[in-house]
């Protein structure tokens, strides 16, 4: 058991170095474009518009330039947000993101580097997904690049159901709460852990959606009716662990997507944490 228990931990080690491993190569490659944006317009001035509006130097996969005036106007993109170029962007922004969109056109030039995280429609695959940016004001300008975070992995998804049932066995009082108080611990990026009593089939945590609680696991079904709840508690019935089909909201991009749960029992519990598959 001991080994066994050292193993696992080992490869939670291995996952979330390489997780960060891979989110450090994005940040980096990011920042660097911003860094070779920002020194070109240095030199450049406006004229730099231009090229930052076209497609070559200036484009790194789904990275793009933009630049805005400390107004908020669009003056340059190289990528779609270029139909904005001219207008106010503050126009088309979501009521929760003007508020933030103010404050980073308040940036002074000597605060270097910012970052922030937003929602953003994606060139790639026309979906509204999470992008974080950074930017960085030069003069009356703020020169930003952003790069979309990834959708979880099936190996993240089961990292973080280990890392769950190996709380829920050591505290499952303190474990319950920490995920209906959205901790850190028990999410990661469209990641979360629901936990259903299996006496009861009651759900007794959720990682999202908090009206779940006390619902009857039994009763739920997806958006197009088929069950969902019933057909799982009758699979860890017979069996500790297992793996279900559906469609869910996904969190981060607010839309009905694949989904496939991993589920765990834990003594009484079951303890599930889903990843949303790419779309075909």
């Amino acid at each position: 058991m001991a080994k066994a228990t050292l193993i696992r931990c080992c490869l939670l080690a291995l996952l979330a170095v390489t997780r960060l491993s891979h989110a450090a190569s994005d940040g980096e490659r990011t920042q660097a474009l911003l860094a070779s944006a920002v020194e070109y317009y240095r030199t450049q001035g406006d004229a730099a518009l231009a090229a930052f509006s076209r497609q070559g130097e200036f484009i790194d996969a789904d990275r793009y330039v933009f630049v805005v005036d400390t107004h908020g106007t669009m003056l340059a993109s190289g990528g779609p947000s270029a139909v904005l170029i001219g207008r106010n962007v503050s126009s088309v922004l979501a009521p929760e993101l003007k508020s933030a969109f103010e404050q980073a056109l308040q940036t002074p030039e000597s605060g270097g580097v910012q970052s922030a995280e937003y929602r953003w429609k994606s060139w790639a695959d026309g979906r509204v997904e999470r992008k974080r940016v950074y930017f960085q004001r030069v003069g009356e300008r703020i020169i930003a690049v952003g790069h979309y975070l990834p959708r979880a992995t099936p190996e993240q998804a089961q990292a973080l159901l280990d890392r769950a049932v190996a709380a829920i066995e050591k505290d499952p009082t303190a474990s319950f709460t920490a995920i209906n108080e959205l901790s850190p611990a028990f999410r990661e990026d469209d990641l979360y852990v629901f936990v259903v009593d299996l006496t009861s089939h009651r759900y007794l945590a959720h990682g999202y959606n908090l009206r779940l609680l006390g619902v009857d696991f039994a009763s739920i079904r997806d958006p197009q009716g088929k069950p969902v709840g019933a057909p799982i508690l009758a699979l860890m019935a017979t069996h500790t662990e297992g793996g279900y089909d559906y469609r869910w909201k996904n969190p981060v991009t607010s839309k009905v997507e694949d989904k496939h749960a991993l589920l765990h029992k834990v003594g009484g519990y079951l303890v599930a944490v889903g990843y949303y598959r790419n779309p075909k």
